[in-house]
């Protein structure tokens, strides 16, 4: 019998096995390949071999990430196969790969079926990395600086890098410089360091340039430029700054170090004090001030009336100081020099009697240490007994750097032990500068006042007060005056002693008032300095201050560059129109602070100077008539004549280079203007030369007059200055005796710095002659006669003339009032005998005897017009051709 067998059952009893494989491979593919080599290599393995199909393998299959693999099998019966690629592989994509295997066999029989499959293997594969890019560098320009004379260890570092995967190919091995002949090297880090010590005077810049390698060989594509700058030695200090600035007068604020920087040579630094001196000491008194008068000062500063100017300039009326040494290099500044030999007694109608409970007496003072271990007194001013007694009133001298002010009481003023000294010790006293020294006495207390600055005494002394005595006081400048004391030098029975030495200025003295705070800044207020400009732009951790005449400015700050924009922001200004020209020195000082040190950087001190251009120079004009002729009832009349109405008063100044120059008018104050009496001085008993008080209402004027003329004063514009020389009137009650009165008007800017031209006017009387010479000039048109001048002859035709002029006008006016009487007659008459009439008209001539009588005076003006009295024929013909003649 047959035996029957299931198909199932006879597939499970041939594949009784599933492959095997190892349970992992690594493998190495190169990029751009795209076989696999594979450790251990790719061999499946079944039990059930030889058995065709269920001993065979039949595939190998891929599990996992999508890789670009597939496995192919070579061999069934051996189970080899081989993995490959099935795309491209890039290692700069992917490095490596892991995935899934397992094996297949080939199942029952040829259909496959009953197939088995391994287990799983894992695959790791590796790309191998093919050397296909060159290296790049990662800057296209590399720039360093050094300092001149010295070594680096590296000065800058260059960089390439490579596109490639793998180490050996994306690794720079080398670099190398390609430029031959340079002092450089660079190592295999990219480091460039010089070779040599480079300098800055033989080369101040290199470009050298530099290649790199890979560890492949494979050179850089493109080679990469080096530009290393050469600086000079590292010296911490300011650059940029100019050793001179020019400012021209008028600009304004003059930046002074617009591009200055500080260099610190890269030290860590924690804050910079910056100190800025601007020297003026040799300018005026110690500064660029207002040079006018000190009344002239006093009133522009609104200061109360009523001083004394104990130190006027030498003139007539004020000639105790004309035997003082005066320093004359001081521009327009009106400066006493006393060497210890000069002084000046004041005359007594010059001098207050009182002071009174409050005063002040305000000066400039310039003084040095005193010679010798024992210093005697230096007396600025001193009122003391004219005779007898000695005894000192009040007085204010120096003694051993101390200034002391002595004031005594009388007995009528005070009864009791009152202070009487009052001692201050400054270093201002001695230090041979320019200061300004105010004394605001309130008795008992006084207080004094230098460069607006309030200094108490330190030193106060009683005494007892003066007994009342029946003797005079003399007050003196520069010394005290002793009778009868033997001295350095005599004057008669009497001497001066306690000479001062030193220099003097607007010394004056007011009784009966204090001066404020206020006005004493504005007198001593200096009109140049240090200034910031736009400081809304300063950094916030900026600090700076002033001191009161804006000589010093101390900028401090943390950052650098803040101290170089404030320090950018620093400027000169002077406000004066026109300022005194010259150098100024300009001392810059800085002190840098290092963290944890007090100081660490020297920085060199700045020495520059701001030179002050000579300002154009201001040409004063006045104009007008120069002859003023008025009628006696003008002159004697309640208001006089104004000799100065037609004035004008302009300046100009000279514009543009020297190629190209023109006339520009400018505008600006006068201090003075002085109307002189030329010849005689004025007698009080018949004339005068006067201003109202109200026409100097509304201006910053002020004026005096004397017999020698009359001075206004003050600092105002032009126009000021003429509205109230306009109104300056001259009058003359008994103007018979009047021959003519001349009178020279010059103004004044600056106190005298630039003066107008002499204006010359003279005022004369209007006589009978001159009445009738401007009649006849007014109405024939006829020269004005020269009467005064004219020959004898001559005379005598005006007399004859005058004379038949006066018969004439009589005989005239009896005619007119006759021919109103025969008025009517006439009317009736009129119709007769016409005929008759007009055969008569032409014999009937009318002569007016107005105009005989002016025929008479043409005639003897002709007459003295024709000088030479033996020429008839011009004479003749000057007759026969006057229109009045022709009439």
């Amino acid at each position: 019998d047959k035996i029957r067998i299931d198909p199932l059952t006879s597939a499970s009893l041939f594949n009784k096995h599933k492959p095997w494989i190892e349970t992992s491979y690594h493998g190495v593919i190169t990029e751009n390949m795209d076989t696999v080599l594979l450790d251990p290599p790719l061999v499946a393995l079944d039990k059930d071999a030889p058995v065709p199909y269920a001993g065979e393998i039949c595939a190998f299959k891929i599990y996992g990430e999508e890789a670009p693999f597939e496995a192919v099998v070579l061999n069934r019966t051996s189970g080899e196969g081989v993995l490959q690629a099935s795309g491209p592989v890039d290692c700069e994509s992917q490095k490596e790969y892991t995935f899934i295997i397992q094996a297949y066999d080939c199942g029952a029989g040829p259909s496959g079926a009953d197939w088995k499959k391994s287990h799983k293997a894992v695959v790791h594969i590796q790309v191998d990395d093919v050397n296909e890019f060159c290296p790049v560098f990662r800057e296209p320009l590399y720039k360093a600086s050094v300092t001149e004379g010295k070594i680096y260890d590296s000065i800058l570092q260059v960089e390439a890098w490579d596109q490639d995967c793998s180490p050996q190919y994306s690794q720079i091995c080398n670099y190398e410089i390609v430029t031959a002949g340079t002092p450089f090297a660079i190592d295999r880090n990219g480091n460039i360091r010089n070779t040599e010590r480079l300098s800055y005077d033989k080369q101040q810049s290199y470009t050298i340039m530099v290649t790199a390698f890979d560890c492949g060989q494979k050179r850089a594509k493109e080679d990469v430029a080096v530009h290393i700058d050469v600086k000079p030695v590292c010296k911490p200090g300011w650059q940029g700054w100019s050793k001179r600035v020019d400012y021209e007068p008028g600009t304004g604020s003059r930046p002074l170090f617009p591009k200055m920087h500080i260099e610190t040579c890269g030290g860590p630094l924690s804050g910079v004090k910056v100190m800025l001196e601007l020297q003026t000491n040799h300018i005026g008194k110690g500064c660029d001030r207002e040079t006018y008068s000190e009344k002239s000062l006093q009133k522009l500063c609104g200061a109360a009336s009523g001083s004394t100017d104990l130190l006027p300039g030498p003139s007539s009326s004020t000639n105790w100081t004309a035997s003082l040494l005066t320093d004359s290099s001081r521009d327009s500044d009106l400066i006493y020099r006393f060497d210890g030999h000069q002084a000046a007694n004041v005359p007594h109608h010059v001098v207050p009697q009182n002071l009174t409970d409050q005063f002040t007496i305000a000066t400039w003072m310039k003084h040095g240490p005193s010679p010798g271990l024992r210093a005697e007194k230096e007396t600025l001013l001193c009122n003391s007994d004219k005779t007898e007694m000695n005894r000192h009133h009040y007085s204010l001298y120096v003694h051993n750097c101390r200034l002391v002010f002595l004031l005594r009481r009388d007995f009528t003023q005070v009864d009791t032990f009152r202070p009487a000294e009052f001692h201050w010790k400054l270093e201002q006293i001695c230090d041979k500068e320019w200061h300004y020294y105010v004394i605001n006495a309130e008795f008992p207390a006084v207080t004094l006042f230098v460069d607006g600055v309030t200094y108490e005494p330190y030193l106060v002394t009683d005494d007892w007060p003066i007994h009342t005595a029946k003797i005079d006081t003399q007050l003196t400048v520069g010394a005290c005056w002793q009778e009868g004391v033997w001295g350095e030098e005599e004057a008669g029975d009497s001497l001066f002693t306690q000479y001062f030495h030193g220099s003097l200025s607007g010394l004056t003295i007011r009784p009966g008032r204090i001066e404020t705070q206020k006005v004493i800044s504005c007198l001593q207020a200096c009109k140049e300095g240090l200034d910031i400009n736009s400081l809304e732009s300063l950094g916030k951790d900026i600090k700076f201050h002033f001191n009161p005449a804006q000589s010093l400015l101390v900028v401090e700050g943390e950052d650098l560059d803040s101290i170089n924009t404030a320090m950018s922001k620093v400027s000169y200004i002077n406000s004066r129109q026109f300022p005194t020209p010259g150098l100024r020195r300009l001392h810059v000082t800085t002190a840098v602070q290092c963290f944890g040190e007090d100081t660490c950087l020297s920085i060199p001190e700045i020495k520059s100077v701001v030179m002050v251009l000579p300002p154009s120079e201001p040409r004063i004009t006045i104009a007008g008539s120069n002859r003023l002729v008025r009628p006696a009832n003008d002159l004697r009349g309640p208001l006089g004549v104004a000799p100065f109405k037609e004035l004008h008063i302009t300046s100009t100044v000279m514009k543009g280079d020297a190629h190209r120059q023109g006339v520009t008018e400018v505008m600006h104050n006068l201090d003075y203007c002085d109307v002189l009496v030329i010849g005689e001085e004025l007698n009080p008993e018949r004339e005068s030369l006067e201003i109202h008080h109200s026409a100097l209402l509304g201006k910053h004027l002020d004026a005096t007059n004397s017999t020698s003329g009359i001075s206004i004063y003050g600092v105002d514009c032009m126009a000021h200055y003429e509205q109230a020389l306009r109104q300056v009137r001259y009058r003359n009650w008994r103007p018979a005796a009047l021959n003519e009165r001349k009178f020279r008007l010059t103004c004044s800017e600056l106190n005298g710095r630039y003066t107008s031209n002499g204006f010359n006017l003279e005022v004369g009387l209007m006589h009978l002659n001159c009445h009738i010479s401007t009649f006849i000039s007014a109405s024939f048109g006829v020269q004005q006669l020269p009467v005064l001048s004219a020959p004898p002859a001559a005379t005598v035709v005006i007399v004859v003339c005058i004379a038949a002029l006066v018969v004439i006008v009589v005989i005239g006016v009896y005619r007119i009032h006759a021919t109103h009487q025969e008025g009517s007659r006439e009317d009736e008459e009129e119709v007769k005998d016409t005929e008759e009439d007009w055969d008569n008209s032409a014999l009937n001539i009318t002569v007016n005897p107005m105009e005989v009588g002016l025929l008479f005076f043409i005639l003897g003006v002709l007459l003295l017009q024709n000088t030479n009295w033996k020429t008839r024929r011009p004479l003749a013909l000057q007759i026969a051709a006057h229109p009045m003649i022709l009439r």
